[in-house]
């Protein structure tokens, strides 16, 4: 299938609270193109240099989304024109976003990222670091920061039940966290979580954003 009737595919699926991330890292500009003449608008990148050297050349209206581990001195790179990072992990990287956001007088969305998978390599708070921290947050400190919810991705497993518990355990969080941090806020309602070859089981336990690559633009391309 084309990535058009890829995209035209997963705009059908999709339940209406559910928003498509196509994560085009690796993909040349021609492929995104293709995708946002098919009605995609929302693109997801994981190296800052990759990003901003599309971004010059793609459309103005396109929602750029971060969703890989970001350096915080990369930051600056992507701040005049980022939409959402979903991959805050850690106090010192959102310090410096609000910091680089502040220059630009923009306001950026984030997640905060979850490390709830059992591989060591993935990134992210633990749930109890991620409670500590906003129990200790001060939105005043953190004028051009909007935390509207949480990412995490699941084991890398052919144990659909393991990666049904994984999602579960984000949900729970989420709802946890919107309940005694963010009860008033509206925009607290994103959870990023789900990718191709999981991403039925992401939507059937609460997911709003999924990031779909393969299923999208097939293998990389470099």
């Amino acid at each position: 299938m084309s990535i058009t009737e890829n995209i035209t595919k997963f705009r059908a699926l999709l339940p209406p609270q559910v928003q498509l991330v196509a994560v085009s890292k690796f993909h040349p500009a021609e492929d995104l193109l293709e995708a946002y003449n098919a009605g995609q608008r929302i693109f997801g990148e994981s190296r800052a240099q990759e990003l901003t050297a599309k971004q010059k050349v793609l459309p103005n209206d396109i929602e750029w989304h971060f969703i890989g581990s970001l350096q915080s001195n990369k930051a600056k790179d992507i701040a005049p024109f980022i939409h959402t990072i979903h991959s805050i992990d850690s106090p010192k990287l959102l310090q410096e976003v609000n910091k680089q956001a502040g220059k630009h007088n923009r306001i950026i969305r984030v997640l905060l990222e979850l490390h709830v998978a059992q591989e060591e390599s993935k990134h992210g708070f633990t749930p109890e670091e991620c409670r500590e921290f906003l129990q200790n947050f001060n939105k005043d400190a953190f004028p051009y920061i909007r935390i509207c919810g949480l990412m995490g991705m699941a084991s890398n497993t052919d144990d659909t039940s393991l990666i049904q518990q994984e999602f579960q355990t984000l949900h729970s969080l989420f709802s946890s966290f919107k309940e005694s941090f963010f009860a008033d806020e509206d925009y607290f309602c994103e959870l990023s979580m789900g990718m191709s070859d999981d991403y039925p089981l992401a939507i059937q336990e609460g997911s709003t954003l999924i990031r779909i690559g393969t299923s999208i633009f097939g293998e990389r391309k470099y």
